[in-house]
């Protein structure tokens, strides 16, 4: 199974400030797939040390290999990488790098988790990367950002981009600054697939009050082939959720398919037709897999992490 196929690749990110000790031990009930624990822009710079101690003491007393995953949204340059190196321990699922200025930051923290996962007795490389890309720079270096080690996938930060490029910030095509941010949304994700990574992760709302345009830029995001958001608030959750898992009319049609397609193989042709009398070819057997694939949401709490 590749990383795009991945079952239990979580729909939903959620964002929690870690210098928020009341808000961090409410977390893992709030219903998100991911969360993500900023130490970057949510906290201000002179509470920073403040909160990556808070950080440390809530993760020695998360058990590991839980749902929902965690990530740890780290500072750019040597701060982050000294952020790493204290939290990387058997709770965390990945490193969310912030403002990733290219592959070989990347590389850094790398080098920062190897170390760590042998003196924790971790499996090598068993701690992901999830660079944040949120310069002009990061996305022309998208490709070598996707292929540098431990990325798992790539998040958009599209409000301090488009505040770098000029354009109105847009949560659907059809809005603003839309067809710029499509172009950079494709982009991201044709480097996504050509590395074998998960699809990237969609931008934050940060108006977390209108859900119905959440819920429209959200399949604005499915429909180009993104699979997951990050969230700035739980209100967010339900609606990202119902907009990235398949309904049961298309997971029964998937499954009918493929069944379809398999019987044809066992009895010595890869060629069907569907209902429509349109030929199924490879890549409809393809598609209709990866949607099954991500059919069921992630296990329940007290499950294992991918």
């Amino acid at each position: 199974m590749t990383a795009n196929q991945h079952p239990s690749a979580p729909r939903s990110y959620l964002y929690v400030p870690g210098d928020r000790p009341e808000m961090l031990a409410k977390a893992p009930a709030r219903g998100a797939d991911a969360l993500i624990v900023d130490l970057e822009d949510a906290v201000p710079a002179d509470g920073k040390d403040r909160a990556l101690a808070l950080v440390h003491g809530w993760l020695a007393e998360t058990a590991p290999d839980r749902t929902p995953e965690i990530w740890i949204r780290v500072n750019p340059g040597e701060r982050g990488r000294a952020e790493s190196a204290l939290l990387a321990g058997p709770a965390v699922t990945g490193f969310c790098l912030a403002k990733c200025s290219g592959a070989e930051a990347v590389a850094a923290q790398d080098a920062v988790l190897t170390a760590a996962e042998t003196r924790h007795g971790l499996a090598p490389g068993g701690i992901a990367l999830a660079p944040l890309l949120e310069t002009a720079a990061a996305v022309l270096d998208v490709r070598p950002i996707a292929q540098a080690p431990r990325v798992r996938h790539l998040h958009l930060g599209e409000a301090d981009l488009c505040a770098e490029l000029g354009i109105a910030p847009a949560d659907a095509p059809d809005g603003p600054g839309g067809a710029a941010l499509t172009a950079i949304r494709t982009s991201v994700l044709l480097a996504s697939a050509a590395a074998g990574l998960l699809p990237p992760v969609g931008p934050v709302s940060t108006d977390y009050t209108d859900l119905d345009a959440l819920a429209r830029g959200t399949r604005a995001l499915r429909d180009l082939g993104y699979r997951a958001r990050a969230c700035v608030h739980p209100r967010q959750l339900a609606v990202v959720h119902a907009a990235f898992t398949p309904g049961p009319e298309e997971v029964a049609a998937a499954r009918a398919l493929l069944e379809r397609f398999d019987g044809a193989v066992r009895n010595g042709s890869g060629v069907i037709t569907d209902p429509d009398g349109r030929m199924v070819d490879e890549a409809v057997v393809r598609a209709a897999r990866r949607l099954l694939a991500t059919s069921h949401p992630p296990p329940a709490p007290g499950g294992h992490r991918p």
